[in-house]
Order: C-alpha cells, then structure tokens, then sequence
C-alpha cells in the first residue's frame, strides 16, 4: 500500500480520487464512440448516456420466438430460422442513426470497449422461461483468424465475454472454429449470403461431450438474414446440440419493417 494511502482516511481518500479522476477527464476527456462529445466523468463505459438514451429499440409486438417485430401480422421473420433454433433477441435495430453509429465503433473503429455497454442492454432482453433455464454457454461467432489480426479482436467475443457474468453463463471459444475466411455480407443478396458462409464453420473435434443434449446461445454483433449464424447453428446441432438460441446487439430490418 502507498505511504499517501496510509495517511489519508478513507473519507477523504474516496475525494481524492473522484477529484483525480475530475481532473483527469477535464485534462484527457473520455469522448463518446457514438457521436465524439466528451462523456461525463461519472458515466461508465466509452458510449455517452444520451446515444444510449436514443437507441431505436425493436418496438412491439414482437414475435415471442424470433423477437422481429410483426406490427400485429403473422411473423416472416421466423422462415429464416431453422426448426432447432428456439429464440432469437436483440437491442436495436443497428442499420439507422445511433444504434448503426454503436455498432460501427464497436466492430471497425478499435473501439472494444463499447462491447460492456451494449452486453448491459442485451442482458435485460426478455426470453422465453425455458431458455433462460436451459442456456449452456455463450458462443461467439467465430471470425477468420486474417480478420482478427487486423482488428485485434473479435467484437462478438467482446460482447460474449461481457455477457457472461451478467448472465452467469460461460463463454466458450472452443468449440466452433473459422473453417475459412468469407468475404463480408454487407453487399450481398441473401442467396449470396447463405452461399457465402457455407462450410465456413466446424465444431472443434472434442466438442461433443460438451454440446450432446445442450442449449447453446450463440453471440454476434448485427443480424441481417441470420445465414452467419445459421451456418454456425447448423454444425452445431449436427454435433449433438439439442437446441440452439441466438442473442445480438443489433438487427437489420427485413423488407416492410419501418424502424
């Protein structure tokens, strides 16, 4: 322990830091990942409270099992969706304004740490009871091994690594693998997509012990047509998952939704 620390009482040395950590914002200000304002010294994380604040959140009614809102119409969404996939969330939808900006820092601009904020928010998502009761592990959608050394991380490990403790699940990242590397989904048509990303994926070799029988809730940033995670569901359910759920920050809007 510091000599300072030892003399200063504890009252006092809880002001010398919030005075420290004051003057360290003022001289070296945290700014917003979102819109580049300096965020307040006393709010947590790189993502300023008013971005936060002005999340478009899905609105309801909501399908109870893939979370698309459905405006009160039967649910389309849910015919992207193979049979052994029980329940898909998210936050936001992550193609417009503030949730598009988020969700853009956290995967292209190196800014990691705006994976605790939004874990926060997705952690508070309503699921079925039977999920809630029968999650296994978290497992990150994998990213090819050339990609992560150009961003220095995987922003769904991000996400799943600060999930897990807010659920009390563990994260798993051995036990689907990058098989190869796929150009983005960004540009590309859904047929595209699901040809792009097929056999991209695998189940590590002493896996099946782990899945046999298992619900696994796979993470990732933004959903669009769910091919990338589909794809991942897919090896997984073939190497004994029982069931498979899917949870990220942001969704894309399917043709007629209006976010």
């Amino acid at each position: 322990m510091e000599v300072s620390s030892l003399l200063t009482p504890p009252p006092a040395r809880k002001l010398l830091r919030a005075g420290l950590a004051a003057l360290g914002d003022l001289v070296l200000p945290i700014t917003c990942a979102s819109c580049g304002r300096p965020v307040d010294y006393n709010e947590p994380g790189i993502v300023c409270g008013r971005c936060w604040a002005r999340l478009q959140l899905l609105p309801s009614p909501r399908c109870e099992r893939c979370g698309h809102p459905t405006n009160g119409r039967p649910c389309r969404w849910c015919a992207n969706l193979p049979a052994y996939v029980r329940a898909v969330r998210s936050v936001c939808w992550a193609t417009v304004d503030t949730g598009q900006r988020i969700a853009h820092a956290l995967k292209y601009e190196g800014w990691w740490r705006v994976a605790d904020g939004a874990a926060v928010r997705m952690a508070r998502l309503d699921w079925p009871r039977d999920v809630i009761d029968e999650r296994t592990a978290l497992i990150p959608v994998p990213l090819a091994a050339s990609r992560q050394r150009q961003r220095g991380y995987n922003q769904s490990e991000c996400l799943a690594r600060a999930l897990a403790p807010l659920w009390n699940v563990p994260m798993r990242t051995d036990l689907l693998l990058r098989s190869r590397a796929t150009q983005t989904q960004t540009r590309l048509t859904p047929e595209e997509r699901v040809r792009n990303v097929h056999g991209a994926f695998s189940v590590a070799g002493a896996a099946g012990p782990m899945l046999r029988g298992a619900h696994m809730v796979l993470v990732d940033d933004i959903v669009t047509t769910a091919a990338t995670l589909n794809a991942c569901a897919a090896v997984l359910h073939d190497a004994g998952a029982r069931i498979i759920s899917y949870v990220t920050f942001g969704r894309a809007p399917a043709i007629g939704d209006r976010p």
